[in-house]
């Protein structure tokens, strides 16, 4: 692998599993010491051992990130460790299923705590530190950030406007120096359908189906998604700032069906 990011200090939110945890092994293996961010402290512990047993430096930090002290505590105990935060990676997120008719509240506002507000306030915090070290955000969105899916309406408001926050706060700081990118995946084998509800057989039936409606025939991989994330935030990236990117097999190019 390269050293795009020897000396560089990545925080990973999510990162004990599917997207989150191939980011933050896929830094490390490019010289980043790496703030792994979960609220499991076994996986937490498996991620780091991971990434030193490979010749990486990993920081754990257990943390439920919709708590009112948990950003700020995340970010500042990053900087106490590393002395600084060059890249901020939000792949922490929840998705259930529910329409306009049977969304409750209570399940509106945790899917609007972790997939935005924690994102917003996680980058507020580690603000100060990027503008000093003129780092950079990539936030891990969704295709249903750029198109409508029925039965994931909170989901799908969560990661519009994540994109959202994305594109305004890449113009605000642009001028001062500091990135800001999300990706928006396709289905990708993870387990956050399955931590969102779906029993093991209903999630290999999606995950068949979805061979139908990705357009190149497949469902994505985790690495796929880090990779993208890494080169977002790496020096090759350095003139692209606000971009939504699709990592979706053509998933956002298709109608409904």
């Amino acid at each position: 692998m390269s050293s795009d990011f020897a000396g560089k200090v990545v925080v990973v939110t999510g990162a004990t599993s599917g997207i989150g945890r191939a980011t933050a092994r896929r830094f490390a293996e490019s010289g980043a010491s790496v703030v792994a961010v979960g609220r499991k402290q076994d996986a937490l512990a498996e991620v780091a051992n991971e990434i030193e047993s490979a010749g990486g430096l990993a920081f754990a930090i257990q943390a439920d990130l919709c708590t009112s002290d948990a950003p700020r505590d995340v970010v500042g105990r990053a900087i106490d460790h590393w002395e600084g935060v060059d890249v901020l990676v939000n792949a922490a997120g929840h998705i259930a299923s529910g329409t306009i008719e049977t969304t409750v509240l209570d399940a509106w506002d945790k899917m609007l705590d972790i997939n935005l507000r924690s994102v917003f306030r996680l980058m507020q915090e580690a603000l100060p530190s990027l503008l000093q070290r003129r780092g950079n955000i990539v936030n891990v969105s969704s295709v249903t950030g750029l198109r409508s899916f029925p039965g994931v309406l909170s989901y799908c408001v969560s990661k519009a406007g994540l994109d959202q926050l994305t594109r305004c706060a890449a113009l605000e700081l642009a001028a001062k120096g500091v990135r800001i990118n999300a990706v928006n995946p396709g289905v990708v084998v993870t387990e956050i359908h399955k931590r969102g509800g779906m029993n093991e057989a209903d999630y290999a039936a999606f995950l068949e189906h979805s061979k139908s409606t990705h357009p190149l025939g497949r469902v994505g991989n985790t690495r796929e998604i880090a990779d993208l994330i890494a080169f977002l935030a790496s020096d090759r990236a350095s003139w692209i700032t606000g971009a939504t990117y699709s990592i979706d097999g053509g998933r956002a190019l298709t109608c409904a069906r």
